[in-house]
């Protein structure tokens, strides 16, 4: 007699805890140059093409399967927010790297995912303590992220002690909806070669 067990596996979804500032040229200047200031550590810069796909099991605003493609690597996610009107923002976050972007891509596509959204980034990347604090410039603005525990968060929003950071509510594909031009059937927003 053959006795057949059944094991359930725990699965964790990381929640990724944010928060989000639109900067002005002044402001980026200043969080630079405070960065530094306050000990944190330079992970370096890189540029990205994030690609937002959308089929009929995805609610674009609430949850977001992208292929971020950086050089020749490329990181596919999928995220889902929880409803909040907090200024911290918390959502599932599942990825992985890819190894093959095309094949990926190629993959999406038989699945029924289509592109709709793609967004280009310059971002460097910060990390003071268990907070990483990304500065970013997309097409349509400047902006910081700080992602962490939310008194880690908070400890860092302290230790820049930069007046006036305006908190942007919306992410970055809201605001490429809002900010960036029909091509096709894609919304894009790059920057000017």
């Amino acid at each position: 007699m053959v006795q057949h067990l059944s094991i359930t596996y725990p699965h964790f979804v990381p929640i990724e805890i944010e928060k989000k500032y639109c900067l002005t040229k002044n402001q980026r200047a200043q969080v630079l140059k405070r960065l530094s200031e306050i000990g944190a550590k330079s992970k370096g810069a890189v540029f990205e093409e994030n690609i937002l796909f959308g089929g009929k099991v995805l609610e674009l605003g609430r949850s977001v399967l992208r292929l971020r493609k950086i050089g020749k690597k490329a990181i596919l996610t999928y995220k889902e927010r929880f409803p909040s009107t907090d200024s911290i923002k918390r959502q599932n976050e599942d990825e992985t790297t890819v190894g093959d972007t095309d094949a990926m891509e190629a993959i999406l596509d038989a699945l029924g995912f289509s592109p709709r959204l793609v967004y280009e980034k310059r971002r460097a990347t910060w990390k003071l303590g268990k907070a990483e604090i990304v500065v970013d410039e997309l097409p349509f603005g400047l902006f910081m992220e700080i992602e962490g525990p939310e008194d880690e968060i908070k400890k860092v929003e302290r230790k820049l002690a930069i007046d006036g950071l305006k908190v942007e509510l919306n992410t970055y594909p809201q605001l490429t909806h809002r900010h960036g031009k029909p091509v096709g059937s894609l919304i894009e927003a790059r920057f000017k070669k």
